[in-house]
């Protein structure tokens, strides 16, 4: 195992890590009642669902299946396609700071995100911070989500580093032991005040 020091790059996820996201935030602004608005979340705009389109999936196929299925729930369902935005509230606090600190002192910036491609395109122009990354990895684009270990093996390639000389930040703890099982170094992201911590004591940030 390398040394602590020897990690030359960091590799971001970006919902969660860099910027909140909560399909709530968007829900809840169709569907007044609380309780019915639990419910098209645990069945219509489900998480499990919306990850079919990081994974690649078409968003307009998916859009008018579950319209079909749900058709009293077709305003929310349009809602969720054409504001996907209003699912990101703000940034994760602390986070953008962390990779504006690592990019001044040079560290290269990298990112892998499940996201699906036509969010994206709404998205990316929101969030400056996103142009100090010299390369992310967008699993719509690519068809490959995490927790798959591919897409950890194609953002190695792409990237240009060995996974023993990058870390990889994450939230979720799958994605986490995917990246660890191909030899990258890991933090599973908590908030930033831990990892600013772990970046000191790795040495990626110097004081």
């Amino acid at each position: 195992m390398i040394k602590a020091g020897q990690i030359n790059a960091a590799v971001f996820d970006v919902g969660r890590v860099i910027v909140q996201w909560d399909l709530r935030h968007l829900v809840a602004k169709v569907v007044n009642d609380p309780a019915e608005c639990d419910w098209v979340l645990s069945h219509v705009i489900t998480e499990r669902w919306h990850f079919q389109h990081d994974a690649g999936r078409d968003l307009s196929e998916m859009v008018a299946e579950r319209k079909a299925l749900f058709p009293q729930f077709a305003d929310v369902i349009d809602a969720y396609a054409a504001r996907f935005i209003e699912t990101i509230p703000g940034r994760v606090p602390g986070t953008a700071d962390l990779i504006e600190a690592l990019h001044v002192q040079g560290t290269p910036l990298f990112a892998i995100t499940n996201f699906g491609a036509e969010f994206w395109k709404q998205f990316a122009p929101t969030e400056p911070v996103l142009e100090l990354f010299a390369d992310i990895v967008i699993s719509g684009r690519e068809k490959l989500a995490k927790p798959d270990v591919a897409i950890f093996r194609h953002a190695a390639k792409r990237f240009g580093h060995d996974p023993a000389a990058m870390l990889f930040i994450d939230d979720n703890p799958a994605n986490i032991a995917a990246a660890a099982a191909e030899g990258w170094h890991v933090h599973h992201f908590t908030d930033a005040a831990a990892l600013e911590a772990d970046l000191y004591a790795r040495r990626l940030l110097k004081a």
